[in-house]
């Protein structure tokens, strides 16, 4: 499974794509998810043309490999639906399967979807744009409403053959108050992409170390990824206190560590 891992670019938040890309690969991975959303923009539909030419100049230049565009936008709102639409065509610039939300804002998720069917109207958009150019919609465990891998099972499953689960290992404790393991073992049939993330304190506490300095029993999430014969990719987030990393330095120590750690575990 290691072949598997990449980098989360949302780790470098506040830090530019060079130094994600820089960084990561230094630290041992090879693929990378980039971030396309407000807080880390990373790469955004808006870019000239020679803007996204030079990102595709400094994956190659570090033998990074795309595998997923993290898109993440309010599905409720033609803004949000808007925006996955144009990411859809990134995914293809990239050369990439994957297209990841989540169903409410990217932090702060307080909205109550009380009529699931806008929602699936909303998503079938994409979902066909998805399906014509042979990609991937993957809704995430994340934020108020589908906070968990079984709540977002029971969505999918309406939604067609192309709308799977990216599976993030905390935030299911963090929104969802719940470990990642049973739930994990009911919805991993549904989960194409995993969001490897770590959590220290209680569940409600913004606290995402680095990768094995955490509570997460990492050898537990892999032995079911393991039984499913989990083929995605598994993108490492590390996303700190609320605080931030004090310098890059933080960031890259941290992924550094976090590639060591799971090459023990998995390699």
């Amino acid at each position: 499974m290691l072949k598997q891992l990449a980098i989360n670019s949302n780790t470098y938040r506040g830090f530019t794509l060079a130094d994600a890309v820089k960084g990561a690969s230094e630290a041992g991975f090879t693929q990378i998810e980039l971030a396309a959303v407000e807080h880390t923009p990373h790469v955004l539909p808006t870019m000239s043309r020679e803007q996204i030419d030079e990102i595709k100049t400094l994956l190659q230049k570090y033998g990074m490999k795309c595998v997923g565009i993290g898109a993440h936008s309010n599905v409720m709102n033609d803004e949000g639906i808007a925006h996955l639409l144009k990411c859809v065509d990134l995914a293809v610039e990239f050369d990439c399967k994957y297209l990841i939300t989540a169903t409410g804002e990217a932090h702060n998720d307080t909205d109550v979807i009380e009529d699931e069917e806008i929602l699936v109207r909303n998503l079938e958009r994409v979902h066909l744009k998805c399906e014509k150019l042979n990609k991937v919609l993957l809704l995430e465990t994340h934020g108020n409403n589908y906070p968990t891998g079984q709540s977002l099972k029971k969505l999918v499953k309406s939604l067609g053959n192309r709308v799977k689960i990216n599976y993030d290992t905390a935030n299911v404790m963090f929104y969802g108050n719940v470990l990642p393991y049973e739930d994990l073992e009911t919805s991993v049939d549904y989960v194409e992409f995993i969001h490897l993330k770590d959590k220290l304190g209680p569940n409600n506490e913004w606290n995402f170390p680095a990768i094995g300095d955490g509570d997460v029993d990492f050898t537990r999430i892999f032995q079911t990824l393991t039984n499913a014969n989990f083929k995605g990719p598994i993108s490492v987030e590390i996303e700190f206190t609320p605080s931030g990393p004090a310098n890059l330095n933080e960031v890259d120590d941290s992924v550094r560590k976090s590639f060591e750690y799971l090459s023990r575990l998995i390699g």
